[in-house]
């Protein structure tokens, strides 16, 4: 990349990752309540407030507008401090501590029934990638479609968050960690086809055939939506009793 580009780049990726106020009912997640169920592997979604967040979820008419995976403990921070793999649109690849997420609405996707191996293999991907490159390419991408954000056909709106450059030392949020789990053969949203299962005594039984949908093609929201993943509610996890609730007294002066 040129000087002047790698420069445009920059701007343009700091001028995306500013926040910038959104309007929302969900309320931020606490840190304390996540770190107590986190494990390895899981997909972290967040509820962004900068202005690429803010075309990432209407892009995909979604809640979520990034995604990071979890590693395990961060190293170099506080001691049982949980980290994670991301791509930051400015920073790129790197590990960050649940920190980064402070003050934003979260959800936990978990992998299900991935034996150890497989998942230190997960891990292991996402954090070869660290020090990689944000993708550019999509970065202008998401620029072109944010000013004004324009009133985009539903058909074509995935496809303008995976234009990519192609280049396998870039990447996206989602992507990468598409890629991690794609690397072992685990599934998140397979494109499903049916063909006949070919038994004389069933002529009308037909099997399904999985295949692997191109890792440019995955957003955050593929994550929620897959049935391979389970949601994980820290709330409902650490013992959720709905007689235990304060409730605010009816306010019987109001009309």
């Amino acid at each position: 990349m040129n000087p002047l580009a790698r420069r445009l780049g920059g701007w343009l990726g700091a001028w995306l990752s500013r926040p910038v106020h959104v309007h929302g009912t969900s309320l931020a997640s606490r840190p304390a309540a996540l770190t107590a169920v986190l494990r390895p592997g899981d997909v972290l979604l967040v509820e962004g407030n900068s202005r690429v967040s803010v075309a990432i979820k209407y892009l995909t008419q979604s809640t979520w507008s990034h995604a990071a995976l979890c590693v395990g403990n961060d190293a170099v921070g506080e001691r049982g401090d949980v980290s994670f793999v991301e791509a930051d649109i400015v920073d790129g690849v790197r590990r960050v501590t649940l920190a980064e997420f402070a003050g934003l609405h979260c959800r936990i996707c978990r992998p299900v029934g991935l034996i150890p191996g497989d998942l230190q293999r997960v891990v292991d991907y996402a954090c070869a990638r660290i020090g990689h490159r944000y993708d550019l390419k999509n970065v202008v991408d998401l620029a072109r479609y944010l000013i004004p954000t324009p009133p985009v056909p539903t058909r074509w709106r995935r496809r303008m968050l995976a234009f990519g450059s192609g280049d396998p030392t870039r990447a996206i949020c989602s992507t990468l960690i598409a890629q991690a789990f794609q690397s072992i053969g685990y599934p998140i949203l397979p494109i499903v086809e049916s063909e006949p299962a070919g038994q004389t005594d069933c002529p009308d039984c037909v099997r399904e055939i999985l295949r692997v949908r191109h890792h440019s093609l995955f957003v955050p929201r593929d994550f929620d939506a897959s049935p391979y993943f389970a949601i994980v509610k820290p709330t409902l996890l650490a013992g959720f009793d709905y007689r235990k609730l304060a409730w605010a007294e009816p306010d019987h002066a109001s009309p």
